[in-house]
């Protein structure tokens, strides 16, 4: 849908269920998380799920799926065990070494724990020759045996290594994590643009609407920058395959979690209530077998 054919319609509905499909946790660690620079402050900090609750407690989440945000097999055990502990944890988006030569092992062992339904490597940090590497390949390949999804995390620059390996995958269940992270500063979106519409011809492919605050300007975006981008992933992902996502606590170095909830939100209220369903929380549980 064009920008000028956006038509927002009242935002009333009131669903029972509604699943965050992007949310990090963590006990902050300078070292470890050094992706977390000093201009990042207001996210230099533990987050739990209490934590996440309070945030989103006004935008009557009751679910999300938690996210990977370290690359050790720790982690899976961490979210875990925030789990158990907290029923708002639906899912769980773990992190496993695809190159190891026993994989079939590690994954055979994490089919044990329910909750985990999927897998994350930060590729935005990778190389196209490590993508497109044949053993990458061969490991996600496996994972459509054992019924794991896969998070595909990347710069709008790197869409085009995506798209080839997306190619060698054409029966594994993929996600597209914030959108491919198009330039919203620069509102430079052609080329993201051609990208998405050939990624979204792979039905096996759906994409989370997340994390689009941290590729603007983070204190002086503009609304109409956000809905451009979300007119690109609507028009050719359509309703049936967009999953809402807030990626918090990331989200906090622009706005508070309301903030960017009720601009989805708003955007969204063109839509019918059971089309909104979807987007808010069918999508996710479907996807994810939550």
């Amino acid at each position: 849908m064009g920008q000028s054919g956006r038509k927002m319609g009242n935002d009333g509905s009131d669903f029972r269920t509604m699943i965050d499909s992007h949310v990090h946790f963590w006990n902050f660690d300078p070292v470890r998380d050094s992706w977390i620079t000093p201009e990042m402050n207001a996210i230099r900090n533990d987050f739990t799920p209490e934590d996440f609750i309070n945030a989103s407690s006004n935008a009557q989440i009751t679910g999300c799926v938690a996210v990977q945000a370290d690359q050790t097999e720790d982690q899976n055990h961490f979210l875990l065990s925030l789990a158990k502990k907290n029923q708002v944890i639906k899912g769980i988006v773990g992190w496993v070494e695809i190159l190891n030569p026993n994989l079939e092992e590690r994954l055979t062992y994490w089919k044990n724990f329910n909750l985990i339904k999927g897998w994350r490597h930060i590729l935005q940090a990778e190389s196209e020759a490590f993508m497109l590497q044949p053993s990458f390949i061969e490991g996600l390949q496996m994972l459509k045996k054992y019924n794991y999804t896969y998070d595909l995390l990347c710069y709008h620059n790197q869409m085009p290594t995506i798209l080839k390996l997306v190619d060698q995958l054409p029966n594994q269940q993929l996600v597209l994590d914030h959108c491919g992270k198009p330039d919203v500063k620069s509102r430079d979106l052609k080329k993201w643009e051609e990208h998405i519409q050939i990624l979204s011809q792979n039905e096996n492919v759906h994409c989370k609407i997340s994390g689009l605050l941290t590729e603007a300007d983070w204190k002086n975006w503009k609304e109409i920058e956000i809905f451009d981008c979300f007119d690109v992933i609507f028009k050719h992902f359509g309703t049936d395959r967009v999953l809402y996502g807030s990626d918090w606590p990331v989200v906090l170095i622009s706005r508070p979690y309301k903030d960017w909830f009720n601009l989805v939100r708003k955007y969204c209220s063109q839509f019918s209530e059971h089309e909104q369903q979807k987007i808010f929380s069918g999508n996710a549980i479907s996807f994810y077998k939550l």
